[in-house]
């Protein structure tokens, strides 16, 4: 896995927008898996100026869902489907036809994990995955303990993410779902290339477990450590309990240019 430590979360969103830009030279109707929550924004923001600015067409571009929360009613502001909507595909300026996520208001949840998954492997597969992590270590919605072989599949939420999540609910605990659909670890590892941002003092310890700490389902971002093209890029701040920071800063220096992220 490489690491890559930059000043702060806007230079973060900067490199891996860039680097979605390249994808989309090479393949412009490249499938990207989107994250939701407050880490990946700067990517997003990044990403639209570029579009904006005539530095790459993702006209052609693809949206797929890493997660989403069940029992949502349609239109809910904060179900995640209205969020990357709002936050990545209104303004990348491409249509709902373009976006595809599980359906977490079906009758039949299982089923509809089911559909996804083979959704995506109908679609060509993941060409690039953005992922957030949580303070225990999950990505998406793979809470300690998850099966590093799962598929998509329906999770209860533990009490660390509901209370990380009640942000996005004017602070209420209460009005956070219990349980969600998420892109198994197993079904992320299928994704060609795997990019993770993480910022701030907060995200230190689960930055620092899932890069030099062993593989385990207790740490599910760990899991990144199976993949052949997994990026982690962090602020100084999540770097700070890096070990081999170092290291890190030193091998992305020297890096070749033409190998990109």
């Amino acid at each position: 896995m490489e690491v890559v430590i930059v000043p702060d979360a806007k230079a973060g969103g900067e490199l891996i927008a860039q680097s979605i830009v390249n994808l989309l030279g090479r393949k412009p109707d490249a499938l990207l898996g989107v994250a939701t929550g407050s880490s990946p924004l700067p990517i997003y923001q990044a990403l639209t100026a570029k579009v904006a600015a005539g530095e790459v067409d993702a006209s052609r571009a693809r949206i797929c869902q890493l997660d989403e929360y069940v029992g949502l009613p349609a239109g809910h502001p904060e179900s995640y489907r209205a969020t990357v909507l709002r936050e990545v595909v209104e303004p990348l300026g491409l249509t709902e036809a373009s976006f595809f996520g599980p359906d977490g208001s079906a009758e039949d949840v299982q089923a509809a994990c089911e559909a996804y998954d083979k959704a995506l492997g109908e679609a060509g597969g993941v060409d690039l995955q953005l992922l957030g992590i949580g303070t225990d270590g999950h990505i998406g919605f793979n809470e300690p303990c998850s099966s590093l072989a799962s598929r998509t599949r329906i999770k209860t939420l533990t009490q660390q993410t509901i209370d990380d999540n009640a942000r996005f609910f004017d602070g209420d605990t209460a009005q956070v779902p219990r349980h969600v659909i998420t892109q198994g670890i197993g079904t992320i590892l299928d994704a060609r290339h795997l990019v993770l941002l993480a910022t701030g003092e907060g995200k230190a310890e689960a930055v620092a477990q899932t890069v030099e700490g062993p593989l385990s389902a207790l740490v599910p971002a760990s899991a990144l450590q199976l993949h052949p093209h997994a990026t982690v890029v962090v602020d100084e701040a999540a770097a700070s309990k890096l070990k081999l920071a170092d290291y890190f800063r030193h091998t992305y220096v020297n890096k070749p240019v033409w190998q990109g992220l």
